[in-house]
């Protein structure tokens, strides 16, 4: 009887061992070599996107006082991910890093996130896009409760580090939505999206106008022209049309942002990054005081 069971257990271990390295071999196949390292030791992929000098560079350049976006004109956070949601680099713009709000920085990575990950070749979602389906009774309503931030990812590392090439996000899936303006998905000239922009710092609206400022520094906007988008322009930009109508607000487009102040509108319509309704379009031609 012990031999019997002794025997029975040395087939049913042998079965398990040569099913696991089946498996094992399978998936290295599949995969291919860059995906061969175990999931705790993967770092994503930056090639293709921006150094954090170069961040650093289109950011300061993109802020006041070299530029205006409306706002409040204050210091942002940067952050890049790649294809993956891997954090590529974090900077900012001010001279340290307590010249920025502190909670922006987990915004702009949680923003660049969710531009990534709602964008595809084909059609480009920025944070701004999304705000209107996400409310009670949208269409996406729901989405913002999805993909959570990893804390672990967001906090890491010596707060001297933030914003550095040192950052504790480098390198990590910082998850996260984010559901207003200020994440934009980066696009290569033939069309292809490659990661994600999240800035933060300022207002929604004026922070998408970073965005927008930087990707195009950074030549990741489609040759200029920005990529396939649901705004009347065609592209990613915010779309200011959320009217008040029969007792609540509403999107005509489905994907609307509120107007946070006529400045921002006109800087965005300036620029290219932003659109308006029929409602919005004589208030947003009006001279700003």
């Amino acid at each position: 009887m012990k031999r019997r069971m002794l025997f029975g257990f040395v087939l049913t271990m042998a079965s398990i061992l040569c099913a696991t390295t089946g498996y094992a071999k399978d998936g290295a196949d599949d995969q291919g070599p860059e995906n061969s390292k175990s999931p705790s030791s993967y770092s994503g992929s930056c090639k293709g996107l921006p150094s954090q000098a170069a961040l650093v560079k289109a950011l300061k350049a993109s802020v006041a006082p070299a530029v205006k976006n409306g706002g409040f004109d204050l210091q942002m956070w940067a952050t890049i991910v790649d294809r993956d949601g891997f954090v590529c680099a974090v900077a900012f713009s001010g001279a340290d890093r307590d010249d920025q709000w502190p909670g922006s920085r987990v915004i702009s990575a949680q923003k660049a996130h969710t531009a990534n990950a709602f964008s595809l070749d084909g059609l480009a979602l920025s944070t701004a896009n999304l705000y209107t389906a996400v409310q009670p009774g949208g269409s996406l309503f729901g989405l913002q409760e999805s993909n959570p931030v990893n804390p672990e990812a967001a906090y890491k590392g010596d707060p001297k580090a933030y914003g550095t090439p040192q950052d504790g996000m480098v390198g990590k899936k910082i998850g996260g939505v984010n559901v207003f303006g200020g994440g934009l998905g980066l696009y290569t000239s033939a069309g292809q999206v490659i990661g994600g922009l999240g800035v933060s710092g300022d207002s929604s609206c004026a922070d998408h106008n970073v965005a927008w400022r930087v990707r195009k520094a950074l030549g990741l906007d489609k040759n200029g022209t920005g990529p396939a988008g649901v705004s009347s322009a065609g592209t990613d930009a915010i779309i200011y049309d959320v009217i008040f109508s029969q007792g609540r607000f509403v999107s005509p487009s489905g994907w609307g942002h509120p107007e946070c102040a006529p400045s921002s509108t006109k800087v965005a319509l300036d620029i290219g990054a932003g659109v308006v309704g029929s409602s919005l379009a004589a208030a947003s031609a009006a001279p700003i005081e």
